[in-house]
Order: C-alpha cells, then sequence, then structure tokens
C-alpha cells in the first residue's frame, strides 16, 4: 500500500517499453523539450491551451524544472517519451505523457500524452499509456485510472480506447477550448479489474 504522504512514495524516475523510454524531467531538458514542442506545435495547437505560443528555449528549460519540482513533490508525474535508440538508450524527445490530477488518498490518476506529429499512427502514444496505467495499478495501487479527452479529438480518444480504456460518459460543454469556447469532454476509465482485461494495444 501507498504511503499516507505522497511524498513518500518511491516513483520510477524512468519507464521503458519494447520501443520508448519515458523519463521524468531533469534541468537541461529544455534544449530538446524546445525542439519537440516547436516541430509539433500546429498540431497540438487546437487540443492544448499551453501551445498556443512558440516558446523560447529559455521557457521550455523554465517549464522543465518546474515538472522536475512537481515530479518530486508528488503534485504532477511528468515523463518526457523518447525513442529507445539503437545503442538501447534513450534517443530523441518525441512527446511527453505522465500522471496528473493525482488524488493520493481516493488512489484515482488521470494520464495525458501528447506526440510530435511524424511519430503519431504507429501505436507509440498506446505504448506510452500502457506504461502509465502499468506503473498506476501495479507500483501506485491505484483503484481506478482516467483519460480525459476533447469530444472532438479522435485520435487521443483511439488511444484510451485501443488500451482498454471504458467511455463512461461524456460531460457537455464541460470545458473551455483553447478559443474559450464550450466544449465536451470524454472521460475513459479503467479499474483494477479492467486492467488484467485490457487488450495489447496494436
Amino acid at each position: 500500500m501507498p504511503s499516507d504522504d505522497p511524498i513518500l512514495i518511491q516513483v520510477p524516475e524512468t519507464l521503458e517499453t519494447e520501443r520508448l523510454f519515458l523519463t521524468c524531467a531533469r534541468a537541461g531538458d529544455g534544449i530538446a523539450l524546445n525542439l519537440a514542442v516547436v516541430g509539433a506545435i500546429e498540431h497540438l495547437r487546437p487540443w492544448m491551451p499551453w501551445a498556443r505560443d512558440i516558446p523560447s528555449a529559455e521557457q521550455s528549460e523554465a517549464v522543465a524544472r518546474r515538472m522536475q519540482a512537481q515530479f518530486l513533490l508528488r503534485e504532477h508525474l511528468a515523463y518526457f517519451v523518447r525513442l529507445r535508440g539503437p545503442d538501447g538508450r534513450p534517443g530523441r524527445m518525441i512527446g511527453g505523457a505522465g500522471l496528473h490530477t493525482l488524488e493520493w488518498k481516493v488512489r484515482r490518476y488521470e494520464i495525458g500524452y501528447w506526440l510530435a506529429p511524424e511519430f503519431t499512427g504507429h501505436g507509440l502514444a498506446a505504448e506510452a499509456v500502457v506504461a502509465l496505467t502499468r506503473l498506476g495499478f501495479e507500483h501506485l495501487h491505484a483503484r481506478r485510472m482516467e483519460i480525459r479527452t476533447d469530444a472532438r479529438n479522435v485520435a487521443s480518444r483511439g488511444v484510451a480506447e485501443r488500451c482498454g480504456f471504458t467511455l463512461e460518459g461524456v460531460l457537455r460543454q464541460d470545458a473551455l477550448d483553447v478559443k474559450g469556447l464550450p466544449s465536451d469532454t470524454c472521460v475513459y476509465g479503467m479499474t483494477g479489474v479492467d486492467q488484467l482485461l485490457a487488450p495489447t494495444p496494436r
């Protein structure tokens, strides 16, 4: 069982999959993060409020350092998604994924993710989501995992469904989109029992 104090919970700083490394943010990651975000900005802009403006390298470094602090404080478990290099070590940064909206007492965690557009459509986002789902259930003793996404984001919804998450409902006009207009939110959920039955995404 996890500690009553999240700061005492040991959380892996690196997760490995067949093709990816998920690594927690560190000081000095700003340049790689900036390259990944700038290359994906048009792809992300319709869905991510933080992708409205092109960041500078200095701004990206500040983001990486804040993520590192939030990880240590167990406020946001953010990882950078990196390809596994030919040498088997972490290579190019291609996106981000992590656990946020951390309800430690309930043990409910929400998964978020994004990839640069040239790396979508190959099952990499699903691979990262599966790794985070396992982190939640096997390491953080989750009772429930969630994925919430704009109802119009077909690609994100597809990732959730391929990973075995169940669409539990659509919250109508639950949020404001990047243009400040009301939008609907799809809520996908998975419990510990569901996780045992979840398919392996292709």
